[in-house]
């Protein structure tokens, strides 16, 4: 998918800080990255600013998201168009996170 047909999808907002920005601070954040078998099509591509892209950086998304709840809350709110099977993986990958950490802190 085209950026611009994404951003406009998208409604010019990242999905991370929710925020509404011109096209020219906007770029593509891939859920599944390229790396791991991610593709450019619609349902695994999001509009992020700048900012949360860079804040991002190379981390895995689920991590990501984990360590920045007002990222978590807006991402599950805004990325509708993501595929379901993506956000399940996000969302089961977030919980052994949790999981994880909740059995060292025992």
């Amino acid at each position: 998918m085209r950026r611009e047909a994404v951003f406009a999808r998208d409604g010019y907002r990242c999905v991370y800080c929710g925020e509404v920005f011109d096209a020219e601070s906007l770029s593509l954040d891939h859920v599944q990255p390229r790396a791991r078998g991610g593709d450019h099509s619609g349902g695994n591509v999001v509009t992020a600013c700048e900012a949360c892209n860079v804040r991002k950086g190379h981390r895995r998304l689920s991590e990501f998201l984990a360590e920045e709840p007002r990222a978590r809350e807006n991402f599950f709110r805004y990325a509708t168009h993501v595929w379901p099977r993506h956000l399940r993986a996000v969302e089961d990958e977030i919980r052994a996170r949790e999981e994880r950490a909740e059995r060292r802190r025992a």
